[in-house]
């Protein structure tokens, strides 16, 4: 938490203490009277950029109640987004949304389709062309920072730092900032116009984003050192690895962010007929499903027999990695897999051109440390798969090496929950910490900055989040109306090939958007259902003159006699017994 969300716990006790205040000595006080708790919901407490999940979609669903038109409540949706996630369109489009696997309503009709919702609060504010909000932290400071890749964990961090009043500088080696947003996902899942429209959104806030500047070759990181009162280190990870199998160095051979980066900065890529994709994460999907296209659109291959793109992967689907969606949409797009199956070698021709792989049929073992079963060779059991391109997606790591930092190493990088690194004055987040999904790295880059922050003031670090979590037993879920799930309209799998640059995600319409909050259960939190004030045969509640999610009521203390109605019929569990 930073210093907004301290001012925010400051707000939240007192808040508490007009709704629990009444008269009486401690000893008159009944066991059964309520006691008003905010819970944190699952959906916030499983997002790692750490977003007020709770608090967007309830400020829509209830806008009526807080007094605010559909566009001021659309505002405050939108500012309460990017308070940690400056890329609400961006993900909204991209993240594999864990909240919603976590989402008390999937007990009920299904999660609520928050990662939709989302992208339709992101889309609202690229629309209107809100500001990113500033933070009154006692900038501006003389201080200047210095950020290392403008992914989304170093943009991240920038504009934590910029909104916070420091003159920040990212040095991006690319000639585009995005980091693997830009150069890793395609365009047909995330349109270019939102990424750039995003990002000049940070730096309107005046952080200065230099492309193109490689730290270790235009600038050293000594020189750094020098100029920056701290470093922000998010290179991420975009250095494929190789399989380790005989045959494989030579044409015909990409790694997965190799060739996306080839696709995406708009390169000439020449795809053999038939093509390998190796692995069962995103990058693997995302390579096959841009390989199909390239294919699909060129009429002197899409011609030949047997053009095809097949994914070996060596588990099964129940541990595949990569987003079930894009896994269902790769299928439908005439996209093989091949479960179970690894490569063993990479077969060539006289001339060293590919022609195809030794591929070794798999079983599973016992789980290894990643907790999935292990994938075990099938002595004997092996084929060949004709192929002319094979594009490997196994893995990444950093090229820290590149740095020119002995204090760095060359291998990943390691640091506390702040983004504290064991050298002083270098903080870090991203995939060069550990793989994982953007969302992860903006919540890094968000924490880094708080940290640094609290560095150079010397500020105390907050505590974590002390709320507890509540789960779908303390929801009354009849109270709740059935609702169907809104499900994101798509392009059909042909209007996908046709079209290769179209999005196939078209999201939610505004009207399903709108629908789609009111599902939201307000899980600890009170959303205004009057239970409490129906229920109560004392008068205990009275309804406060400006209303906020949570602070609808106050509770006359001296007047309850303890009959336990209202926690007992608080759908959502704010209210429980003392």
């Amino acid at each position: 938490m930073g210093l907004l969300k301290k001012k925010d716990t400051q707000k939240s006790k007192s808040r508490m203490a007009r709704l629990t205040s009444g008269g009486g000595s401690a000893s008159q006080i009944s066991p059964l009277r309520p006691l008003a708790v905010e819970k944190l919901a699952p959906c916030m407490g499983h997002c790692p950029s750490g977003n007020d999940i709770r608090g967007w979609l309830t400020t829509l669903a209830h806008h009526e109640k807080l007094g605010l038109t559909l566009e001021e409540a659309s505002d405050r949706a939108w500012r309460l987004e990017v308070e940690t996630n400056p890329f609400p369109g961006v993900m909204g489009r991209v993240c594999p949304h864990p909240c919603e696997g976590e989402c008390n309503r999937k007990e009920k009709d299904g999660a609520v389709s928050i990662n939709a919702v989302e992208r339709h609060i992101g889309d609202w504010g690229l629309e209107r062309g809100l500001e990113l909000p500033t933070l009154d932290a006692g900038g501006p400071f003389e201080e200047k920072i210095a950020v290392i890749g403008a992914g989304p964990s170093g943009l991240s961090c920038a504009y934590q730092l910029a909104r916070r009043g420091y003159a920040v500088s990212v040095f991006e080696s690319l000639p585009r900032a995005g980091g693997m947003l830009r150069y890793g996902i395609p365009v047909y899942r995330l349109p270019r116009e939102v990424l750039d429209a995003e990002i000049q959104r940070i730096a309107d806030m005046g952080v200065e984003i230099r492309c193109g500047a490689t730290v270790g070759q235009d600038v050293t990181f000594e020189q750094l050192r020098k100029e920056y009162a701290a470093i922000y280190v998010a290179i991420g990870a975009h250095r494929g690895k190789n399989l380790g199998v005989p045959g494989e160095d030579g044409p015909g051979i990409w790694t997965g962010t190799e060739f996306l980066n080839h696709v995406n900065s708009g390169k000439e890529v020449e795809l053999g007929g038939n093509v390998v994709v190796i692995g069962g994460g995103d990058t693997a999907i995302d390579a096959a499903r841009v390989s199909k296209r390239l294919i699909f659109d060129s009429a002197s291959v899409s011609k030949r027999m047997g053009a095809e793109v097949t994914i070996l992967y060596r588990r099964t689907r129940v541990e595949m990695p990569a987003i079930e969606r894009e896994i269902d949409e790769a299928l439908e797009e005439g996209i093989a897999i091949e479960y179970l199956a690894a490569p063993k070698e990479i077969l060539r021709d006289d001339d060293g051109a590919v022609r195809g792989i030794l591929v070794q049929r798999m079983e599973l073992g016992e789980p290894d440390e990643s907790g999935r079963r292990r994938p075990v060779p099938i002595e004997g059991d092996t084929y060949e798969l004709p192929v002319e391109t094979v594009i490997t997606a196994v893995s990444q790591k950093p090229a820290l090496d590149v740095l020119g930092s002995a204090e760095l190493g060359d291998g990943w990088l390691q640091a506390d929950e702040w983004g504290r690194t064991s050298a002083e004055g270098v903080w870090t987040g991203g995939d060069n910490l550990n793989l994982g999904i953007a969302t992860t790295s903006i919540g890094q880059g968000r924490k880094a900055a708080e940290s640094i922050h609290a560095a150079l003031r010397g500020l105390e670090l907050p505590n974590g989040d002390i709320r507890t979590v509540i789960g779908p037993e303390k929801i009354k879920m009849a109270w709740y109306e059935a609702k169907t799930r809104a499900e994101r309209a798509q392009l059909g799998p042909e209007d996908r090939l046709a079209k290769p640059l179209d999005e196939v995600d078209l999201g939610l319409t505004a009207e399903q958007a709108l629908e789609e909050v009111t599902r939201c259960f307000s899980c600890g939190l009170c959303f205004d259902c009057e239970n409490c004030w129906m229920y109560c045969q004392n008068n205990c509640f009275k309804k406060v003159p400006e209303p906020a999610m949570g602070d609808f009521f106050a509770i006359k203390l001296e007047l309850c006699d303890g009959c336990k109605k209202c926690w007992e019929e608080c759908p959502c569990g704010f209210l429980e017994g003392r």
